[in-house]
């Protein structure tokens, strides 16, 4: 049973409601002189709150995205080299289909040689009769840290969200690419580093993964991200470091746009992976860059946000920022970003279309 699962949930809850229920019934039917009896009552507590425990702890996980998965919580996924890391390299990568509708693929990237997860989803008009030489978007969904890539089907209401949007017209079809963004269970904020060079791994490991096994446009005109925390941060940055590649990224409630000390130590390495040292030290970019956060966001507050617009100015990204007067750190804040973070995302990126 996932982690992240409703049926989990509903388990505690249901495993709650019959400890509290069986400690009513046996209160006063144990057995046994008081010495005996009193310790089993204390055991019937304990049981009582552990269970209470851990269902509020399901649900602040649920709400919060903090672990993804048995692996995150356990950390039974973690801690691997990049020199261990196993996999088939880009041409050799093979996609598997899911039970949900998406495609899944485990490769090591000929850049930077990192393994992990990619999953994948086409829209519906990547199918539909007479597509067969139109060529998609993509849009890479960059999940926060500790976390996976399935954090955005469990947790994110992806695709399901950009498939609604887009039959209301808010959005284009995307081709919806979900890597991991600390494989091996190295956080470097989606830098390079002399442990893990996940930039390489995000920005062209894995679009050469995408770009050979599906339709997709040319970069950067048709290629654009979304992160939210720690992927939000990467949103941020990587259009800034790879202009190439990206066109677009949006980032909600991003991580610190000036860095993170604790993930990167080395000042130096830190500054220069900071999305706002980045657009300080760009000139006439063909990128744009939104971001988005919440007034009660202690995590990501707006303030960082009027500090990236003041770095940027001059410099020819077009920023977009968005503050919402409530919400916390958290996909039920997230979610209600997508109209304006993917309507603004599909402005910047071309729609779908054959290549000239």
């Amino acid at each position: 049973m996932e982690l992240t699962s409703t049926s989990f949930l509903v388990t505690l809850i249901v495993v709650t409601a019959l400890a509290m229920v069986v400690a009513l019934v046996l209160w006063n039917r144990v057995p046994g002189p008081r010495w005996v009896r009193w310790p089993v009552r204390v055991l019937m507590i304990a049981l009582c709150q552990f269970t209470a425990i851990c269902g509020v702890a399901t649900w602040i996980n649920g709400s919060y995205g903090l672990y993804a998965s048995w692996d995150d919580l356990l950390g039974t996924g973690a801690g691997r080299s990049a020199d261990a890391m196993t996999g088939p390299p880009v041409g050799r990568a093979r996609f598997v289909q899911g039970g949900d509708g998406t495609l899944s693929a485990y490769f090591r990237g000929s850049h930077s040689k990192l393994a992990g997860q990619v999953i994948v989803w086409t829209p519906p008009e990547y199918d539909a009769p007479g597509a067969a030489k139109s060529r998609f978007p993509v849009l890479m969904l960059l999940h926060g840290y500790p976390g996976s890539p399935r954090t955005w089907i469990d947790l994110g209401s992806m695709p399901g969200a950009l498939k609604e949007l887009v039959r209301l017209g808010a959005a284009h079809p995307f081709i919806v690419v979900m890597p991991e963004i600390a494989p091996g269970g190295i956080d470097t904020d989606c830098s390079d580093t002399p442990q893990a060079k996940v930039a390489s791994w995000l920005a062209r490991d894995v679009p050469d993964l995408v770009a050979r096994n599906f339709r997709t446009l040319p970069p950067p005109r048709g290629w654009g991200l979304m992160g939210v925390s720690t992927g939000g941060l990467c949103a941020a940055k990587l259009p800034l470091q790879y202009p190439k590649a990206f066109r677009a990224g949006a980032a909600l409630d991003p991580d610190p746009l000036t860095g993170d000390p604790q993930v990167l130590p080395d000042p130096a390495l830190r500054e220069r992976n900071s999305p706002v040292w980045l657009v300080e030290h760009t000139r006439k970019a063909d990128l744009g860059i939104f971001l988005a956060t919440s007034a009660q966001d202690r995590d990501s507050p707006p303030g960082q946000l009027a500090e990236f617009v003041r770095a940027a100015a001059g410099s020819g990204v077009r920023v977009r920022t968005l503050v919402r007067p409530a919400g916390g750190h958290n996909f039920q804040t997230w979610t209600g970003m997508y109209p304006d973070a993917l309507g603004w995302l599909s402005a910047e990126i071309s729609p779908p279309g054959p290549v000239p």
